[in-house]
């Protein structure tokens, strides 16, 4: 498969806002925001204009009027090229279709749990899990709020549903795991370094735990 020219998902964003009609960068940053796309999207001017350049550098879309209000700088309007179209749906057909390793920060730090000792470890998950709490509950009023009011069509916020089933999954894998360190059933091994290199051995009962 050929290596697509632009990968910044913002521009998927841009894309997906023109099919709707023609927009300046203010507009588009405005109606994401608005829309809660900055839960999908790293929004901010600089990178949204950077990835307007971009999408008009490669004919993705184009420039079709320039409007001044009052005493304000002039804006750019842009709209979707029909090369732009046929890369948006193609785009999204691809990311459907093919799971991509994403390489997520918290996977990361996951992998060396063990480093912080079993105390730390739990101490730490159970903050995360009060921040995957309040975040889950903000979406759900969010959801209320547009789609249960019937404000917003439910395929319109369909991503924001997606996100939330993420967190709530990982929010009960969070939890399972804290259970797991405090009645021992996720076991620390006791490690020693050799000449050989490292050794591990069944970790013996904590002193002085109460858990």
């Amino acid at each position: 498969m050929a290596k697509r020219k632009i990968s910044n998902t913002l521009a998927l964003a841009v894309l997906g806002l023109l099919q709707e009609q023609p927009m300046h960068p203010y507009e588009m940053a405005s109606t994401l925001r608005e829309r809660h796309k900055d839960s999908s999207f790293k929004i901010n001017s600089g990178s949204l204009y950077d990835t307007v350049e971009a999408l008009v550098r490669h004919g993705w879309i184009e420039p079709v009027e320039t409007t001044r209000d009052g005493r304000r700088p002039e804006r750019t309007v842009y709209a979707t090229t029909e090369l732009g179209q046929s890369e948006f749906v193609r785009w999204i057909d691809e990311l459907l279709r093919m799971p991509v390793a994403e390489y997520p920060k918290f996977m990361a730090a996951v992998s060396y749990l063990g480093a912080l000792g079993p105390d730390r470890a739990a101490e730490a998950l159970a903050e995360r899990a009060g921040h995957l709490t309040q975040r889950i509950d903000e979406t759900k009023r969010v959801l209320a709020d547009t789609v249960g009011s019937g404000a917003v069509p439910r395929l319109f916020m369909i991503e924001v549903e997606c996100a939330l089933h993420a967190w709530e999954a990982e929010l009960t894998w969070t939890r399972r795991t804290i259970a797991e360190i405090h009645d021992g059933s996720l076991a620390w091994p006791e490690a020693e370094r050799t000449e050989q290199g490292w050794t591990f051995s069944a970790p013996s009962e904590r002193k002085g735990s109460t858990r």
